[in-house]
């Protein structure tokens, strides 16, 4: 059992009457003997008052930091204006200053400042023109009324992996359980294979799906348009003489043929209102994906119909 005097802290008034008895000029054992209170801690605080003008608690125990609010703001600034600068760029730099710090004082000091290290977002490959044309494209559009969009057939092309998956992934484990299974992610010579889907959405729901056999070429994608485009617009409700049609840039969807088999199906229907685009960067009616890559792949499913 411990039988060591528990401490008692001294009330900020009694702290200040120490001072007022010792202005007037009491001893040390006069103000110990009339407040009750150590000798020694009568001392410590008259000492106190007399080096810092207060007697207030000062929160300054324990180690000083390294990161003063001086650096601090240095080393945010620094990454808000290049947001790839790395933890050992900016320890290096403070090294050439003078101030050594560890490898987890930098990312904890950025956290605290609310910057924490992310995967950077993937964007496709924008230049000037491009990016002019996607300019002039949303302030065309920005005023298009609810029925306009509730009209709009939206079409592209995705893969998808049928082994693993091609992102990243993170597992929390300890440094001597990297071969665990639970910590590890199976993979396969040659990555597995994928297989590529064509498919197309409304704002009242999806349309037909397909599987893309092999490497697409302009007239694969002409039949699918051809058993596709027309069964999703009357199984999505669109009006039938105001809907529109959007594709992204691909070669494959703007070949010369392509259009030219978009016309031939509106006179024959009247359903179909293509756009042509006006230049490389510019979208056929209405972008909302990047340009796909379409890649051969090995993987021959059995059912190559469209599914609506």
């Amino acid at each position: 059992m411990d039988n060591r005097k528990q401490r008692r802290e001294l009330s900020q008034d009694i702290r200040n009457r120490i001072i007022d008895n010792h202005h007037k000029g009491k001893g040390y054992k006069t103000i110990s003997k009339q407040l009750e209170v150590p000798v020694t801690t009568v001392a410590h605080i008259i000492q106190k008052f007399k080096t810092h003008r207060t007697v207030t608690h000062l929160h300054e125990r324990g180690r000083k930091k390294k990161i003063d609010d001086k650096l601090r703001r240095w080393i945010v600034g620094t990454v808000s204006k290049e947001a790839r600068t790395t933890s050992k760029d900016i320890k290096g730099e403070l090294l050439d200053q003078g101030t050594s710090v560890s490898d987890r004082t930098i990312p904890r000091c950025l956290s605290q400042s609310g910057l924490h290290g992310r995967r950077p977002r993937r964007t496709p490959l924008l230049k000037g023109n491009p990016k002019k044309a996607r300019l002039e494209f949303a302030e065309m559009h920005v005023d298009k009324p609810q029925s306009f969009w509730e009209n709009v057939l939206w079409t592209d092309e995705t893969k998808l992996e049928l082994f693993g998956k091609a992102h990243q992934l993170y597992v929390g484990r300890l440094k001597n359980e990297a071969s665990n299974k639970k910590n590890t992610v199976p993979t396969v010579k040659d990555g597995g294979g994928s297989v590529l889907f064509w498919g197309c959405f409304g704002a009242s729901g999806t349309g037909c799906l397909e599987v893309v056999q092999g490497k697409m070429k302009s007239q694969d994608y002409q039949g699918i348009l051809d058993r596709n485009v027309l069964p999703s617009v009357r199984k999505l409700g669109l009006s039938r003489r105001s809907w529109v049609f959007q594709q992204d840039n691909d070669p494959k969807h703007t070949a010369k043929k392509t259009p030219r088999m978009a016309r031939r199906k509106a006179l024959d229907y009247s359903e179909v209102a293509f756009y042509e685009p006006r230049s490389e960067s510019h979208w056929t009616s209405v972008e909302g994906a990047e340009t796909c890559h379409l890649e051969k792949t090995p993987f021959k499913p059995e059912t190559t119909g469209a599914v609506c």
